[in-house]
C-alpha cells in the first residue's frame, strides 16, 4: 500500500508540473518557488499549535485547489500559480513521507512520526 501512495503523490507532482506548463511564467519560477510553502514552519518558532496550523495551510492541497480556481475563474494569474506551487509542494513532500502535522510537534504526521521522534517512539516500544 505505501508503493501505492507513493505513486498517486508521483501522479499528483507530475499534474502539478503540466498544470504549471499552462501557466503564463517562465519554468525558472517554479524551480525556485517549489519550497516557498516551507515557510509555513516558521510557526513553529511561536509554539506547536500555531506551527502545526501554518504548515498545514501551506501545505493543504485542498487550500491549493481552491486557490488555483480563485486564480482561475477571477483571471488573476498569480493565485494560479500559488495553488499549482502549494500543490505540488504538497505532494513533493507526501511522497518523501512529510504529511500534515499533529499539535503534538512537528516530527507527528498524519502519515506517521518522522526523524528523531521517530527513533524516541522506537526505543520507548
Amino acid at each position: 500500500m505505501k508503493t501505492t501512495l507513493k505513486l498517486e503523490e508521483l501522479a499528483m507532482l507530475l499534474l502539478g508540473i503540466y498544470v504549471f506548463g499552462f501557466l503564463y511564467y517562465e519554468w525558472w519560477w517554479f524551480l525556485v518557488l517549489f519550497l516557498a510553502p516551507d515557510l509555513g514552519m516558521i510557526g513553529y518558532v511561536f509554539n506547536n499549535r500555531a506551527g502545526a496550523f501554518l504548515y498545514n495551510l501551506f501545505h493543504h492541497k485542498g487550500v491549493a485547489i481552491m486557490i488555483y480556481l480563485a486564480g482561475f475563474f477571477f483571471f488573476v494569474p498569480v493565485l494560479q500559480l500559488i495553488g499549482v506551487i502549494m500543490f505540488s509542494h504538497a505532494a513533493f513532500d507526501r511522497l518523501l513521507g512529510y504529511g500534515l502535522k499533529y499539535e503534538k510537534g512537528f516530527h507527528y504526521t498524519h502519515l506517521g512520526t518522522i526523524g528523531k521522534a521517530k527513533k524516541e517512539d522506537a526505543q520507548l516500544s
